[in-house]
């Protein structure tokens, strides 16, 4: 009989958080390390969400809260879902946990039983696959095809489901692949999820403002008013908000499972942060200017990236319509040889080289379920950009 539970055996560490970790262990040892491999907006948190969460501290707001969020925020998000999404809930109809990977786990731990489904898009955040296994469900992974922004496909979503099938996990815009749904290519999905009245849909909506080119982002309940009662939406102020750290992230959907996931949260967490609470009540009431103007700087960061990268020997990068992300190919450089004498014969050799040879850290494909790729987060400064675009460029010079 083994220590550690069978059902924790069944997952890995998140290999975003490891990259990441190593950078910052090479870069405390002194080594020129540029690290593109966290998911993390380097702006600062809005000055009025900053002043909010300082007022809470000295209006004494620093106690326990109700175990899934204060009223004020859950009525910020009913006005933030019925603005935005044209979606109405009411507070009962809404959770708040600490970041979007509670609400996750949550909304998996309190619905999945041994032997159900779930289906999940590939390229996928690296989470979605091991909080099903935790739950001991059984992830079916779906690979989108890369001619098509990897966007999951209608015939390929009607094949996947299956009686066992319980949830479909909807991701847009992405991450790894920055890919967004339009209203046609989410109407095309939602259409084959009307014909299947036991499938919900966990819609990972954490992106949405951060779209490029005029793209008009839209969530599967908007589209498809049908769905309402079997989609839980979720969100948070992490992104676009520039709000990392103060981990907190929502949802709303069927008050039978919001109850569901309250109850799970009570024995576990309990309420998020008081402070980050109120902090994230002025990120939604308050003034939304600054997001535009931080697209702006994504966009002509998005653009500087792919442009170096398709010039990178090797490497064909798409143009992705949101997120902070770009997911390039790497397949003409498998076989090659490394400065080092290795020969890359994967995705996860060849960031493992770049990282030894060139000291820019990013993310494997194989990570997020589909090689030979790579993950590279622009959300950086775009000096730093160029700077680690002109090393992977000369590490793909390199290879022989």
């Amino acid at each position: 009989m083994g220590f550690i539970s069978d059902s924790l055996n069944r997952i890995q560490p998140s290999a975003t958080i490891a990259i990441s970790t190593k950078a910052l262990t090479m870069q405390a040892e002194g080594k020129n390390v540029i690290g593109l491999a966290a998911g993390e907006p380097d702006f600062e948190t809005p000055r009025n969400v900053k002043d909010a969460a300082i007022k809470a501290i000295n209006d004494g707001k620093t106690r326990y809260t109700a175990v899934d969020g204060i009223p004020q925020l859950k009525q910020a998000i009913v006005d933030k879902f019925k603005r935005e999404n044209g979606l109405d809930y009411k507070l009962s109809q809404v959770s708040v946990g600490t970041g979007g990977k509670q609400v996750l786990f949550n909304a998996l731990l309190a619905t999945v039983n041994p032997g159900d489904e779930v289906i999940v898009p590939a390229p996928y955040w690296v989470s979605y696959p091991d909080i099903v296994m935790l739950a001991g469900g059984t992830p079916v992974i779906v690979q989108g095809d890369p001619a098509k922004g990897f966007k999951l496909q209608a015939d390929a979503l009607e094949k996947a489901i299956t009686p066992k099938t319980k949830w479909l996990i909807l991701n847009s815009p992405s991450n790894p692949t920055g890919a967004a749904y339009s209203r046609s290519e989410m109407k095309a999905i939602t259409d084959v999820l009307l014909k299947h009245p036991h499938v919900y849909v966990l819609t990972d909506d954490m992106y949405e403002h951060l779209t490029y080119d005029d793209f008009k982002f839209v969530t599967p309940a908007q589209v498809e008013p049908k769905l309402y009662d079997r989609t839980l939406t979720m969100n948070g102020v992490s992104k676009a908000y520039c709000m990392t750290g103060w981990r907190i992230g929502y949802a709303a959907g069927p008050e039978v499972l919001i109850k569901a996931m309250g109850k799970l949260q009570s024995q576990s967490t309990s309420n998020p942060s008081s402070i980050a609470q109120w902090a994230a009540v002025e990120a939604l009431n308050g003034p939304q200017d600054f997001i535009p103007a931080n697209n702006k700087v994504f966009k002509e960061r998005r653009d500087l990236v792919v442009s170096m990268l398709n010039q990178a020997k090797g490497i064909k990068c798409a143009t992705p319509e949101g997120a902070f992300y770009v997911y390039p190919s790497i397949a003409a450089t498998i076989g090659k040889t490394a400065p080092s004498g290795k020969v890359i014969s994967n995705d996860e050799e060849f960031v493992s080289e770049l990282l030894a040879a060139e000291g820019v850290a990013a993310v494997h494909g194989a990570a997020f379920g589909t090689s030979p790729y790579f993950r590279i987060s622009y959300a950086t400064a775009t000096p730093t950009l160029e700077d680690a675009c002109q090393r992977i460029q000369r590490f793909c010079a390199s290879l022989k």
